[in-house]
C-alpha cells in the first residue's frame, strides 16, 4: 500500500508518529483477532474429521464451548480496536485543528496563497474518518493474508495453490483500482473545491448578483463546476464499484473453486470431509482483507490526497518560534524605509515609505485612489508582510512581538466592515472567552455606541447574523469602531471610518480619535472625506505609493496645492 503522505518530515507525519504506540498496539490485537479468525475453520475440522467419525457428543459439546469462548474474545478484542481507532482518529483531529484553522485563516495574508485552504478543515475530517473505520483496519489485517495462505497449504498444497491464485488476482485488481482511479478522484476533489469556492463567492455577494440579474450567469458558472466534480465522481465510482463488485463474484468463484479442489482430493482419498469445509472457509477469510481494500479505496485515496493537501496548506504558514515576551507598546511607532506588496505579488505597493509618531499622535493618511493607503494601513497591523524595511513598535519590529501581544496592542476597522455572527457584546470584545462587562461597555461608550446598543430589544446579548447582517452599514462600522478600541490598544489603525456614518456617527468618531489621544495612544486614520481630519494634528499625504509630505497638519496644508482637493480624492485604495 503506498504511504498516506510522502512528507517524511511533515507535521502531519509527526502528528501520525505520536501515535505509533498506540498504532503498535492495534497491530497487536489485529494479530490476535487474526488468530482468533481461525477459530471457525478448525472447528468445522473437528467436527467433520473427529466428532462426527467417532460420535462423541461431550467432544462436541467441549468443542462448541471452546469455540463460544474464542468467538467471544474476538469480539471484545474488535471494540477494543475499533474504539481505539475512533479515539486515535479524535486525538489526531484536535492535534492538528487548532493548527490548521490558524494556518487557513492566515492563507490570504501569507505571501504564497494556496488553493487547499477552502477545504483543509474537510481533509482533516476525511483523514479522521479513515483512521477511525474500516479502511485502516484492512490495512492492519492485509499483512495476515500470508499466515492464511500457509494455513490453506498445511491442509494441502493444492488448496492452498488455488486460494494463493485466486489472492493473486484480487490484488491485481486493487493495484488496477488504484491505477485507474488516482487521476477521476484527484480531478474530482479539485472540481469540488473550484465549485465550493465559486459558491462562497456567490454567498458574499447575493445582492449585487440579484439586484443586477447575475444569478443565470452565475449559476451557469456553477453548473460548470458541479458537472465537472460529477462526472469524475462518475468514473471514479464507475472504476472502483465495478473491480469491487468483479472482486465479489471472484470470491465466491474462488470458495467454490476450492470446494471443488476439496471434493477431488477426497475422491481421490487425498483430503478428508473437514478439509473441504476448513478450506473453504480459510480461503473466504484470506481474501476478505483484500476485498474490504477495494470496498474502502475511494476512503483511502480520499485520506492520501486530503494529507497531501493538508502538508501543502501547513507548509505555506510554517510554525512560529517562541519569541520574547515583551510589554505592551506605549511611546512610538516608527516606519523605516518599508517597503509593501499585497501577499504573493511581486509589485511594491509602498516604497521607501518612512516616518514615525509618539503617544497621543492621530495622523491622518491622505492621497488619491490607488496611492496605497489601504495597503500601508494594512501593513502597520501585521497583516500584510513588509518586504523591506520595518515597521517598529517602541524600536521593535513587528515580527519581534509575540501574536498575542501584537493583536492586543492594535485596534484595526478595515475598509469592508466584518463582524461575525454572534452577539454584539461577543463581536466588541473579539470573542474574548472572559471578557470583562465593563471593558465591553468602556470600549463602547469610547466609540460612542452604548446608547445605540441600548435601543436593540436585547441590548448587548443582540445577535447580529452573520457577517452582521441584522445591522445597517453605519451600525456594523460603529461596532467596529468599538471592537477596535476594546481594551484601549496603543495603536488604532482606522481605514476611511467614516465611509457609512451620518453627522452623528461622524462626531462620535471624532470624540473616539480625541480619546485615544487623551490616554497616550497613536491613531492612523486613512481620511476619504475631510470632517475626520478635524481630529488629527498631524498628515501623510501619499501618491503613487510613496510619501509625498509629512508632518503637522498646518505645515502639510500649506505644502499641499488645493488642500480640500487633495483629502476629498482619498478614495479607496
Amino acid at each position: 500500500m503506498p504511504p498516506l503522505t510522502a512528507h517524511p518530515a511533515s507535521e502531519l507525519r509527526q502528528a501520525l508518529a505520536h501515535f505509533k504506540g498506540t498504532f503498535l498496539w492495534v497491530a497487536f490485537f489485529s494479530g490476535i483477532i487474526n488468530v482468533l479468525m481461525l477459530t471457525g475453520a478448525i472447528f468445522m475440522l473437528e467436527v467433520y474429521d473427529r466428532v462426527l467419525p467417532s460420535g462423541s457428543v461431550p467432544t462436541l459439546v467441549a468443542l462448541a464451548i471452546l469455540a463460544a469462548l474464542l468467538f467471544g474474545a474476538q469480539a471484545l478484542l474488535d471494540v477494543i480496536r475499533s474504539r481505539i481507532l475512533v479515539r486515535v482518529g479524535n486525538s489526531f483531529n484536535r492535534s492538528l485543528g487548532t493548527r490548521l484553522f490558524d494556518a487557513v485563516l492566515h492563507l490570504p495574508l501569507a505571501q504564497r496563497r494556496s488553493a487547499d485552504g477552502p477545504s483543509a478543515l474537510r481533509d482533516l475530517d476525511q483523514m479522521r474518518s479513515f483512521i477511525s473505520g474500516g479502511g485502516l483496519l484492512a490495512l492492519f489485517d492485509l499483512p495476515w493474508i500470508p499466515a492464511y495462505l500457509a494455513f490453506c497449504f498445511a491442509l494441502h498444497f493444492w488448496i492452498g495453490i488455488t486460494v494463493t491464485i485466486g489472492a493473486l488476482i484480487l490484488l491485481s485488481l486493487t493495484l488496477t483500482t488504484e491505477f485507474l482511479t488516482r487521476k477521476p478522484a484527484a480531478e474530482a476533489s479539485l472540481s469540488a473545491n473550484q465549485r465550493d469556492g465559486w459558491t462562497q463567492a456567490c454567498t458574499r455577494n447575493a445582492e449585487a448578483a440579484t439586484a443586477m440579474a447575475m444569478k443565470g450567469r452565475l449559476m451557469a458558472k456553477w453548473e460548470k463546476f458541479n458537472a465537472r466534480f460529477l462526472a469524475a465522481q462518475e468514473r471514479a465510482h464507475d472504476i472502483s464499484g465495478g473491480l469491487g463488485a468483479v472482486s465479489k463474484a471472484l470470491r465466491m468463484v474462488l470458495q467454490s473453486a476450492v470446494l471443488a479442489v476439496g471434493a477431488y482430493l477426497v475422491i481421490h482419498g487425498e483430503a478428508t470431509a473437514g478439509i473441504i469445509i476448513a478450506g473453504s472457509i480459510l480461503s473466504a477469510r484470506a481474501l476478505a482483507p483484500v476485498e474490504q481494500a477495494i470496498a474502502n479505496w475511494r476512503g483511502f485515496q480520499a485520506a492520501r490526497q486530503g494529507a497531501r493537501r493538508l502538508n501543502r496548506v501547513i507548509d505555506d504558514l510554517p510554525t512560529q518560534s517562541l519569541q520574547l515576551s515583551l510589554p505592551r507598546p506605549k511611546s512610538s511607532l516608527s516606519v523605516e524605509n518599508a517597503g509593501i506588496s499585497p501577499p504573493g505579488a511581486s509589485m511594491l505597493a509602498i516604497s521607501d515609505a518612512s516616518f514615525s509618531v509618539e503617544a497621543g499622535t492621530a495622523l491622518g493618511i491622505i492621497g488619491p485612489s490607488a496611492s496605497g493607503k489601504s495597503s500601508l494601513a494594512r501593513a502597520l497591523v501585521g497583516v500584510w508582510p513588509v518586504g523591506q524595511g520595518k515597521i517598529c513598535l517602541d524600536g521593535a519590529a513587528l515580527k519581534l512581538w509575540p501574536q498575542k501581544t501584537l493583536g492586543d496592542s492594535i485596534g484595526y476597522l478595515p475598509q469592508e466592515v466584518q463582524l461575525f455572527d454572534g452577539s454584539i457584546s461577543e463581536n466588541i470584545a473579539r470573542f474574548a472567552p472572559e471578557a470583562m462587562p465593563e471593558d465591553i461597555i468602556a470600549a463602547a461608550q469610547a466609540a460612542g455606541v452604548h446608547e445605540m446598543i441600548l435601543r436593540f430589544p436585547s441590548g448587548y446579548e443582540t445577535r447580529i447574523g452573520e457577517g452582521g447582517a441584522l445591522l445597517s452599514a453605519g451600525q456594523r462600522q460603529r461596532i467596529a469602531l468599538a471592537r477596535a478600541l476594546y481594551q484601549d490598544p496603543f495603536l488604532v489603525v482606522l481605514d476611511e471610518p467614516n465611509s457609512n456614518l451620518d453627522s452623528e456617527g461622524e462626531e462620535a468618531l471624532t470624540r473616539a480619535i480625541l480619546g485615544v489621544r487623551e490616554r497616550s495612544g497613536v491613531v492612523i486614520v486613512i481620511a476619504h472625506r475631510p470632517n475626520v481630519l478635524a481630529a488629527v494634528d498631524m498628515l501623510l499625504v501619499l501618491a503613487e505609493g510613496r510619501v509625498q509630505a509629512f508632518g503637522s497638519k498646518a505645515d502639510v496644508l500649506q505644502r499641499v496645492r488645493r488642500p480640500p482637493a487633495v483629502a476629498v480624492v482619498g478614495g479607496r485604495s
